[in-house]
Parts: C-alpha cells; structure tokens; sequence
C-alpha cells in the first residue's frame, strides 16, 4: 500500500516538473494540472489554434485582461514561464465588502484568481495589476508587452462606457508593434450596416472600428471559434449558453446543444504614428 502511495506521488511530481518546464502547447493542454472540466472546453474554445493564430511565442511578454477563473492563463503562464513573462490585469480586489454585488463578486474572483496563479513552480514569477472602469483606469507599471489578450470582456467594458479607454491603455504598454488579441462573443449581422447584438455580444464591425479609432490596424481575422449554432436570441442572451447556463432547467438541452458562443477572432497590431 505505502509502495503504491510513494508511486503515485513520485508520478505526481514528475508530472508537475515536466509541465514546470514545458513551452510546447500540447504538452500543457495535456497536463495533469488542468481540470478535467478545462480541458472539456478545448473543443469549443480551440486554444491552441487561437494561440497559434495570434502568433504567441514562449519568448513574449504576455498580458491578459480581465483572466477570470484563469482559463487561458493556465495554458498562457506555463507557455512563456521559461523564456517569457506573463501578466495579469484583474479586477479590483478591495471591493469584497462592497454593497454592489457584482464588485463584491469580481474581488473575490480576483483574489482567487491571484492566489491559484501565485504557485511559481507552476506558473512561474505572474505580475498582477488591476483594472476596473470607471474607477480603476490605470496600467501604469506594465512593462511594455508583445501581446495582450482580451477574452470575452470588451462588452462589459462598453457596458461602462470605457472600451475606447480600456483599448487606449492597452496601446500604451504594448511594444510598437505589439500584437492586440481579441476573442469576443460575435452578434449577428443583419445587412452591411447594421447588426444585431444581444446581452454580452458585440457587432464586429464595432469592435473593428473602435480598435482602429485607438490606434491599432486589424491584420488578420479568424473562424476558429465560429459557432453557426448560436442563433444569438436568447432571454439572457450570451448568457444562456454554456458554460453559465442562466436559465436554469429551462430548455436547458436545447442551450448545452448550441454549445458556447459565436466568438469573432480579430489580431490587431500596435501603429506607431
């Protein structure tokens, strides 16, 4: 029995030092240290094909906005642990006593978030920062960056009224030339100029031109995360769908069958004027 315990430690920890050491994508998807329900979301989310797209290289400074749970910083982290360096923008963290829930909710999330990607065996030495409008509207600090990921969340900065903003300081700490990297839950379009954007997604055109009014050039758009299921009209809208599931029981297989969001792909580059 203790053979079998020192075993499977001893597997354990091998397992831990090669993911440790590991810059190929493959390997960290693979990896024991991503949840099984992680990984499940790799069908929907194409992580590799959309890191790849972006052109990321385990050399890069990475800097990711508003990482959540820190799905894609799991996989960013280990990426560049070696030979790059990874930041984190989070949401504030004093706000836990706050009387708005959603702020009281971002800061616990964000604290969670810190303590999960402060393991340096795993993630290596993670830089945190911290951002929310209209309040917190600074990336002052920031070593300039080769790429900043924007996943799911610019239509919560517009919700605010600071995506032009947001956008803005994300120019400042990219290098000339920096690549801006978004993935972004897509509303429909109806003709050539008009669009229809439900609760948490945004008209792509709109997204476009508001990078480009705030000093970026779209190089490259991709379908990788194409999802023609999504029929965008849902009471909750983006919502509804995997993985919040917000209306409950209700035609509750119908949305696991959509599956996750339509999701516009965009690669912006850093002008320089």
């Amino acid at each position: 029995m203790f053979k079998s315990i020192i075993i499977v430690v001893i597997l354990g920890l091998n397992a831990l030092i090669n993911f440790a050491s590991a810059n190929d994508l493959d390997e960290i998807l693979a990896s024991t240290i991503r949840s099984d329900e992680n990984k499940a979301r790799d069908k929907a989310r194409h992580p590799k094909e959309t890191i790849e797209f972006f052109g990321t290289k385990p050399t890069d400074h990475v800097l990711e906005m508003w990482p959540g749970e820190g799905w894609y910083s799991e996989i960013l982290a280990p990426y560049v642990k070696e030979k790059g360096k990874f930041s984190a923008v989070t949401f504030a963290t004093g706000n836990l006593n706050s009387q708005d829930k959603r702020e009281a909710f971002w800061s616990k999330n964000a604290l969670t978030y810190i303590e999960k990607m402060s393991d340096k065996d795993i993630y290596g030495d993670v830089n945190f920062f911290e951002f929310e409008p209209p309040k917190l509207m600074d990336l002052k600090g920031i070593a300039p960056v080769d790429v900043a990921y924007i996943v799911r969340t610019l239509h919560i900065w517009d919700e605010f009224g600071a995506f032009a903003q947001g956008l803005q300081l994300i120019h400042d700490v990219l290098k000339p030339g920096g690549i801006l990297a978004i993935v972004q839950h897509r509303g429909n379009a109806i003709s050539q100029n008009a669009s229809s954007a439900g609760e948490g997604y945004l008209d792509e055109r709109y997204v476009i031109e508001t990078a480009e009014r705030n000093g970026f050039k779209l190089v490259e758009r991709s379908e990788v995360n194409l999802n023609m299921k999504d029929t965008k009209d849902y009471p909750k809208g983006v919502y509804a769908l995997p993985p919040v599931l917000a209306m409950g029981n209700t035609d509750r297989e119908k949305y696991i069958g959509i599956g996750e969001s339509d999701r516009m792909t965009l690669k912006f580059i850093k002008v320089v004027n």
